[in-house]
């Protein structure tokens, strides 16, 4: 990779502060200039694909790469030495590692969960109404439940949540240092491996005991794989979604209408469409999706050179108007299948059907049981996390009296 031009603008562009749920503004340009834009990204020149089309092709050309180690900003200390995951794979390889992970995510294993999910978002907000009439909605609520959710879900002990969440908030983070970032990944990769030595004499009914189980005897996971892995999974299933149920309500708080509607609906479909419109409009994913060219192809009218990265501008394809009529409004009646919040191709998240249940269940249940939910600041006050890798508010103090 080649040192950016300090010209270069930085990506993820900063939201501006009066339109919070908009993309950066730069990035309506970006995608009515002929080509892709060469942006700095983590340190390095890369092109930023904006098209919702252009990102489409990227994502599905065997041309381009998911292994892009070599690339991460930490890769010259320990990207050769790091276990592989599943996100930084191609096929097959990526195929197999996925299809281990994926029977805990299917449908009818997330609809088993609801249940669950749904009396962990009722007793969060029993503790949080009880705990007076203001409260930081993030800390009580957005990110206790998916927390919870993938702790049970991979056996991880939620008695340690305050130690990845802080592990997780260093390695989101876009302006930890390198070196904080090396002892974040050490501490993590210490304790799930750690972890797996102990279900290993002591499984249990959980992801990471099945995987010990029934890939390790064999050899086709080692204690490294099934420890990194997992923390892929932790780490992601617990941001992703945290900051869509704080971003979502701030959204909804902000969209009255809106959220009356998605709040008196008794209808799975008109929730199920909320939230598919939610993910859309507010796409937290903005900086992570990064791939690299194994031979010249070009794209969106722009020859990429083998070697040359890319980096897929998800905000800007959900807000495309190649994609949908007036993505700048957040409309729940509009058929929003289709969107990129998620990925595209073969990669696309893999906790995305739980994510889902996640937020069609805690979204609803807040303004239910919370009729009269308001924020407890301007919103001019909210801090927006443009300082991390996935986008939404640091914290969210609502009341509701």
């Amino acid at each position: 990779m080649t040192t950016p031009d300090t010209e270069l603008p930085v990506f993820p562009g900063d939201r501006d502060p009066r339109c919070p749920f908009d993309p950066a503004p730069e990035y309506t340009q970006w995608r009515a200039t002929g080509g892709l834009r060469r942006v700095n990204w983590q340190g390095h020149s890369v092109w930023a694909v904006s098209r919702y089309e252009d990102i489409k092709v990227a994502m599905t050309d065997p041309r381009i790469s998911a292994e892009v180690a070599a690339q991460q900003a930490d890769a010259e200390h320990h990207g050769d030495a790091m276990p592989k995951i599943f996100p930084r794979m191609d096929d097959p390889e990526h195929a197999v590692l996925r299809r281990m992970l994926t029977k805990d995510f299917t449908v009818k294993r997330v609809n088993a969960l609801r249940p669950e999910i749904e009396k962990m978002a009722n007793e969060f907000i029993d503790a949080m109404v009880a705990g007076g009439s203001t409260a930081d909605l993030v800390q009580a609520y957005a990110l206790p439940i998916p927390s919870l959710v993938i702790s049970r879900l991979l056996g991880v002990p939620y008695a340690d949540h305050d130690f990845f969440q802080e592990i997780t908030g260093v390695l989101m983070s876009r302006v930890a240092t390198e070196e904080e970032k090396q002892q974040a990944n050490g501490k993590i990769f210490g304790y799930l491996y750690e972890l797996v030595a102990r279900k290993q004499a002591e499984p249990d009914d959980d992801l990471i005991s099945r995987l010990i189980q029934e890939y390790l005897p064999s050899g086709e996971l080692t204690r490294e794989t099934i420890a990194m892995n997992s923390f892929i999974l932790l780490s992601a299933g617990h941001e992703t979604t945290a900051n869509m149920i704080g971003l979502g309500t701030l959204a909804l708080l902000e969209n009255p209408e809106t959220l009356a509607r998605l709040r008196d609906t008794d209808d799975p479909k008109v929730v199920a469409g909320a939230v598919e419109e939610l993910l859309r409009y507010l796409t937290i994913v903005h900086s992570l999706v990064a791939r690299v060219a194994k031979e010249d192809i070009e794209i969106g009218g722009t020859l990429v050179r083998a070697g040359e990265g890319l980096i897929m501008n998800l905000p800007a394809a959900n807000h495309d108007p190649a994609f949908l009529d007036d993505p700048g409004t957040l409309d729940i009646d509009r058929n929003a299948r289709g969107h990129m919040a998620f990925g595209y191709g073969v990669h696309q998240c893999l906790g995305q059907t739980l994510a889902r249940a996640e937020l069609e269940i805690a979204l609803p249940t807040l303004l239910r049981r919370v009729p009269n939910l308001r924020l407890a600041v301007p919103v001019e006050e909210i801090r927006f996390r443009n300082d991390m890798s996935i986008y939404g508010v640091h914290e969210l103090p609502v009341t509701w009296e």
